[in-house]
């Protein structure tokens, strides 16, 4: 189960590295397009575009359906779900140590004070 959490974790934020993927996401964010749309909007060619939707496809990112000859692009939920709350169980972990940091700095400046 780990491993393919992680696995399916790892392809998200492969997927997520790429600035034409994310803005892709982006794109699809304010409306499904086909691979055709993407591909003018990002001045590349349709393999070009095929390449980057698979890439988010397999990550869970984006979702295809094919009706006659085009292929309609919308968002996926799944894997920004599951990278969200993999980086909100990351961000919270911090956090209690950012919290027990302050503390031993608190403690050290009270000491200083009463030391003089």
């Amino acid at each position: 189960m780990v491993q393919y959490e992680t696995a399916r974790l790892d392809a998200s934020f492969a997927a997520l590295s790429d600035a034409t993927r994310r803005g892709i996401l982006e794109q699809l964010g304010q409306a499904d397009a086909s691979i055709t749309e993407l591909a003018e909007k990002f001045h590349m060619t349709l393999t070009g575009m095929k390449k980057h939707v698979g890439v988010l496809e397999q990550a869970g990112l984006v979702t295809t359906q094919k009706v006659g000859r085009v292929r309609t692009c919308k968002l996926g939920r799944r894997g920004l779900e599951e990278a969200a709350a993999w980086i909100e169980g990351r961000r919270q972990i911090w956090n209690a140590r950012f919290d027990a940091l302050d503390e031993v700095v608190e403690a050290l400046k009270r000491k200083e004070k009463a030391d003089g």
